[in-house]
């Protein structure tokens, strides 16, 4: 008798014990839980104060309707967007910055049935650096420029003079970025690839921004066959501005500057964009940017087939619309 009550009270202890266990264990595994989360939610704010991101996303358009109208003139419609947004890193002495920006338009001028292109592009910026002194990075940039769709020598459609990666721009560049202050800011590279790209092959094949053109004999056979690439390498300066000139009123300007160390570098490739912003409310805007760009080895297509040049190349737009920036 003595020995199974000694059994049953360690068989009711053991019970007792399992039983507690059970009970502990969802206890320690929800403070578990929430001790990983609070680590992670700490990662998380930690990882966030580093990072700034952003952009604006603008939608523009224009119906112009004449019916009897004495003075003349003509009917358009026209539409257009724009998106531009950044990712900004900055940790101790390591900054990177990214922006993506992407632009097109169409119009449609009386009673014709086709849209013409007005404003095209496609740019990505990346730019890593090091702090090197006050103010001053070691710095690396990454610069891609393209645009969407074939573009025309209007009002000839029928010959292409451009269309998506033909061209395409590439550049690496490594050198110093210098913040003056939160407006101002130079990059300059001693040492900088530029690599010029034209996937179209017709156009590569008449040498179209500046890259191998194909030459035939008399019998129609290849002489000198075309290339699709072109390789630079020089030197290359950057320059940014940003002023709040009044409320909700801000001026953008950039200027790109290379130079060919190999091939007459005293002829610059010159790339100037402007960008004035006037926002009316939360959602209404206008917009007014201009962009200039001379390319010693790009020709001007005139309307009857000939090529001059170089020239400058010179672009205005204005739009007022739907804005949003976030």
């Amino acid at each position: 008798m003595k020995k199974t009550t000694t059994l049953v009270m360690a068989c009711l202890l053991s019970i007792a014990s399992i039983t507690q266990l059970k009970a502990q264990q969802p206890k320690d595994d929800a403070l578990v839980l929430k001790a990983e989360a609070e680590v992670l939610k700490t990662l998380v704010d930690t990882s966030a104060k580093h990072w700034k991101h952003g952009g604006t996303v603008s939608l523009n358009g224009q119906e112009v309707s004449l019916t009897n109208w004495a003075a003349g003139g003509q009917g358009a419609i026209s539409g257009g967007g724009l998106v531009s947004v950044f990712f900004n890193y900055h940790k101790e002495k390591i900054i990177w910055n990214t922006n993506i920006n992407l632009a097109y338009g169409l119009i449609k001028n009386g009673s014709s049935k086709d849209w013409l292109k007005t404003d095209d592009r496609i740019q990505l910026t990346s730019k890593v650096g090091r702090e090197a002194f006050k103010k001053a990075y070691y710095s690396a940039l990454l610069d891609l420029k393209t645009q969407f769709a074939p573009g025309y020598n209007y009002p000839n459609d029928s010959v292409k003079i451009s269309n998506f990666l033909a061209p395409a721009y590439g550049l690496l560049a490594l050198g110093m970025d210098f913040e003056v202050d939160s407006n101002l800011s130079f990059f300059i590279s001693p040492a900088t690839a530029r690599v010029t790209y034209v996937g179209d092959n017709t156009l590569a094949k008449q040498g179209a921004y500046g890259v191998q053109a194909q030459v035939l004999d008399a019998n129609g056979a290849v002489v000198t066959p075309y290339k699709n690439i072109r390789y630079q390498f020089g030197g290359y300066a950057k320059i940014q501005y940003h002023k709040h000139v009044m409320h909700n009123v801000d001026f953008n300007t950039m200027v790109e500057a290379f130079s060919d160390y190999i091939n007459h570098p005293e002829n610059l490739y010159v790339n100037w964009t402007t960008l004035l912003s006037m926002k009316v409310n939360k959602f209404i805007s206008a917009t007014f940017s201009t962009q200039l760009i001379y390319d010693p080895a790009v020709k001007i297509q005139q309307a009857d087939g000939k090529l001059v040049g170089p020239r400058v190349q010179f672009k205005q737009v204005l739009g007022v619309g739907f804005s949003y920036k976030f």
